[in-house]
C-alpha cells in the first residue's frame, strides 16, 4: 500500500549530508501485471495509466517466477526501433541474438545494454526448464537525432560490475569487480552499491557515454542504514523497491516505499535513502530527460507518426 507519513525521521542518526537540496517523492505507485513476447508473466511500473514514461524512462517492467510456464516460451525475434533496452538479470539464464551479430548470455548479475537505433531484430530466450528466473528490462529513449544510428550490443558479464561497501559515514570501505548482488561482506557495512551505469563515489559503471547519461544503481542498504545518494539536477529520478521497504522524504513528511512500489523523484541535487527495520533492497535510476514528441508504436518509439509508418514499412520490407 502506498503511504505517506507526517512525522518526518529522526535527524539524530543520520549522517551528515553533502545534499543541500534533497529530493522527494511526488508519487508512489504499484506495479500492473501484463505478460510480453510468448506469454511471459511480468510487473510493469513504467509505462501504464498508474506510472507513465518518465523521460527519458519509457517502460520498466519487473520479471520474477519459479514457475517455468511463466516464462518458458520467451520473447521470440521481434524488431526495435529507435530506443534502448537494458536487462538486468538478477536470477535465472537468457539467451539473446540479434540480427546484426550479437550475442550473450544472461547470467545472474549480468546486463544487457541493447541500442536498437535504425532497426534490429532481437530474440530473448530462457536457456533454463526450471528454477527461478528474475530481473529487470528497462526501456530508454534516444534523442531525434541518435534514433537512427548504427545498432550496438553490450553483453555486461557480473565480472565488469563494480560493487562498493559503505560505512555509516558513507565512506567506501572495499570495492571488489564482480558478484551476483551488492552484498555486504564486512561488518562494520551499511550499504553496498553496484554500479551498472553512471558513477557513485568516484567509480564508473561499464555504460558510459551514452545519450541520456544514466545512472543504474542496485543497492543493498541494512536495516536501519541511511545512505545519500548525488544526483545531477535537471535529471529525472525513480526509485524501485524490491526488497524491504525504505522511507524517503516526501512533501510534508516522509513516504514508506515498500517492497513492490516504485517512488518518483522531484527535482534536487541528492536524494536520501533511509531504510526501515528490514534493510531494503532497490534500483536507483536516473537520466538527462529528451524533452522531444514521442510517436510510440509497439516496438517502435520514434518522434512523429511519419517515422512510425517508415519503420513498419522499413520493417515489413527485411531492411533492419
Amino acid at each position: 500500500m502506498n503511504t505517506i507519513s507526517a512525522a518526518a525521521s529522526s535527524p539524530a542518526s543520520a549522517p551528515v549530508s553533502a545534499i543541500s537540496t534533497p529530493r522527494h517523492v511526488i508519487r508512489l505507485s504499484e506495479g500492473l501485471p501484463t505478460s510480453d513476447g510468448a506469454g511471459v508473466k511480468l510487473t510493469r511500473f513504467i509505462g501504464t495509466p498508474r506510472q507513465p514514461p518518465i523521460d527519458p524512462f519509457l517502460m520498466l517492467d519487473a520479471f520474477g517466477t519459479e514457475r517455468p510456464q511463466d516464462y518458458i516460451a520467451g520473447f521470440p525475434p521481434h524488431p526495435h526501433r529507435g530506443f534502448e533496452t537494458v536487462t538486468y538479470m538478477l536470477k535465472g539464464r537468457m539467451r539473446h541474438r540479434d540480427n546484426h551479430g550479437g550475442e550473450g548470455l544472461l547470467v545472474p548479475g549480468s546486463v544487457q545494454w541493447m541500442t536498437a537505433g535504425r532497426g534490429l531484430v532481437h530474440s530473448e530466450m530462457p536457456e533454463q526448464v526450471e528454477g527461478e528466473m528474475r530481473g529487470f528490462q528497462l526501456w530508454v529513449n534516444l534523442p531525434s537525432r541518435d534514433k537512427m544510428q548504427a545498432p550496438r550490443y553490450q553483453d555486461i558479464s557480473p565480472e565488469r560490475l563494480p560493487v562498493l561497501e559503505l560505512d555509516a559515514q558513507g565512506a567506501v570501505l572495499a570495492r571488489r569487480d564482480g558478484g551476483v548482488a551488492p552484498e555486504r561482506t564486512r561488518a562494520d557495512a551499511v550499504a553496498a552499491v553496484k554500479v551498472i551505469a553512471g558513477a557513485f563515489a568516484g567509480v564508473e559503471g561499464p555504460v558510459q557515454a551514452l545519450s541520456t547519461q544514466p545512472l543504474y544503481l542496485d543497492i543493498d542498504l541494512a536495516p536501519n542504514a541511511r545512505l545519500d545518494v548525488a544526483l545531477p539536477r535537471g535529471h529525472n529520478a525513480f526509485v524501485q523497491v524490491f526488497g524491504g521497504a525504505l522511507r524517503l522524504p516526501a512533501s510534508g513528511g516522509e513516504a514508506n516505499v515498500g517492497s513492490g512500489e516504485l517512488a518518483v523523484l522531484s527535482d534536487g541535487d541528492g536524494v536520501a535513502l533511509q531504510a526501515d527495520a528490514q534493510g531494503a533492497r532497490l534500483i536507483l535510476v536516473a537520466g538527462k530527460p529528451i524533452g522531444e514528441p514521442v510517436a510510440w508504436h509497439g516496438p517502435f518509439v520514434m518522434n512523429t507518426a511519419d517515422e512510425i509508418r517508415e519503420a513498419i514499412a522499413d520493417y515489413q520490407a527485411g531492411r533492419f
